[in-house]
């Protein structure tokens, strides 16, 4: 996840943990909705040669299920994707993502990435018993455990 590496090397992600008086790390299931959390950080195509780019493709396609009880990362997935529109990556690309011209080329493209996503989304429901939240009334079985999506961003 390049851009998280790169965000933490310039100084502007901090990670601070504060331990509760009772020495539980875990979460209260009373303050967090979502047991789990589905995390995404794209990255994609990128120049830096002063002209006007109307679209950016897909080229890492990175995703991580996230414990909220725990913190900890419980399942990855990860893919290259290969971009169809401007399949050379830039150097300023390959610098800012530190991803090369050779995973993209090796990678996927996008309607297999999906695929794949989709059958690491479908592995991870059965394994954790998971149901993701859509704002109609969810079963309240305490077995079943709810997961959200959310993603990285970083403006340039």
């Amino acid at each position: 996840m390049a851009t998280k590496r790169l965000a933490r090397q310039l100084g502007l992600i901090r990670r601070k943990s504060i331990a509760p008086a009772n020495g539980n790390l875990g979460r209260s299931k009373s303050k967090q909705l979502f047991d789990y959390l589905i995390v995404i950080d794209f990255e994609s195509t990128c120049w830096n040669d002063g002209k006007h780019h109307h679209s950016q493709e897909i080229i890492e396609f990175p995703a991580v299920l996230l414990n909220t009880s725990t913190g900890q990362i419980d399942s990855e997935f990860q893919a290259y994707v290969q971009p169809q529109e401007h399949p050379i990556l830039s150097e300023f690309c390959m610098e800012l993502t530190g991803i090369k011209q050779a995973q993209v080329d090796e990678g996927v493209p996008l309607k297999i990435c999906l695929s794949q996503f989709c059958k690491w989304i479908h592995k991870i429901q059965q394994q954790k018993n998971i149901i993701f939240a859509t704002g109609i009334s969810e079963p309240s079985a305490s077995e079943v455990k709810l997961c959200a999506f959310v993603t990285w961003s970083a403006f340039l």
